[in-house]
């Protein structure tokens, strides 16, 4: 039965080395607006950071996981977000299959928890690039935080179909197996999957750990 979201899911497009994992009792650490990602690592996609998107005039969306400040509000991030893509909705129209357009708006909306209309965006850059792993592995995340979670592992399994050893695609394939679907067992077995593919894994200690409370869980469970 598929449970509670876990907030740890990979934000694809970030890159392994640079960014921070956090890491809290239990398991992991809720940040902010209870968004927090795991980053692996992944190239980057072929399109502008979501960090372009920045336009002149227009509030941005405060940095951090997710964009989660803790003065803000949810609604407070839509109303900021609305601003921001108004412009790149309106190029849009004029250019529907514009990767850079479409990856920018996606990522605000993420950014502030819209992930329904995050996905819907990352969908339409898959259309025209199906190969773009990263965008579908960005668009498995939305998908599992809307609460969909088989069309998550979905597009998860789609992903590894054009890269077997996509290190973000198994870390959230593992991920989604255990807390998604309740089984702690095959989730080793990806993440064991993981660490044979990608030996040079920076975080191989952290994917190590989650293994042993995934066999600690299991094993409480028989």
């Amino acid at each position: 039965m598929a449970t509670k979201p876990n907030s740890n899911i990979v934000a694809a497009s970030s890159t392994w080395p640079a960014k921070q994992v956090y890491i809290l009792s239990g398991l992991f650490l809720l940040l902010g607006l209870g968004i927090g990602y795991f980053f692996l690592g992944a190239k980057p996609m072929k399109t502008t950071p979501a960090a372009a998107v920045q336009t002149a005039g227009t509030p941005s969306i405060p940095a951090g996981p997710m964009g989660a400040h803790p003065k803000l509000t949810v609604e407070q991030m839509k109303q900021m977000a609305a601003v921001q893509t108004s412009a790149l909705v309106e190029k849009l129209k004029t250019d529907p299959n514009n990767p850079t357009l479409l990856n920018q708006v996606a990522s605000i909306y993420k950014s502030s928890h819209q992930f329904k209309e995050a996905a819907g965006y990352y969908d339409r850059i898959l259309k025209t690039d199906p190969e773009n792993v990263v965008a579908r592995t960005e668009m498995a995340s939305c998908l599992y935080y809307s609460g969909d979670v088989d069309g998550s592992l979905a597009q998860l399994h789609r992903s590894l179909k054009y890269k077997p050893a996509d290190p973000n695609s198994l870390f959230n394939l593992g991920l989604i197996t255990w807390k998604g679907k309740n089984d702690p067992a095959g989730a080793i077995v990806i993440w064991q999957e993981l660490l044979k593919s990608n030996p040079n894994l920076d975080r191989k200690a952290t994917v190590e750990q989650m293994i042993a409370e995934a066999k600690a869980e299991s094993k409480a469970a028989n």
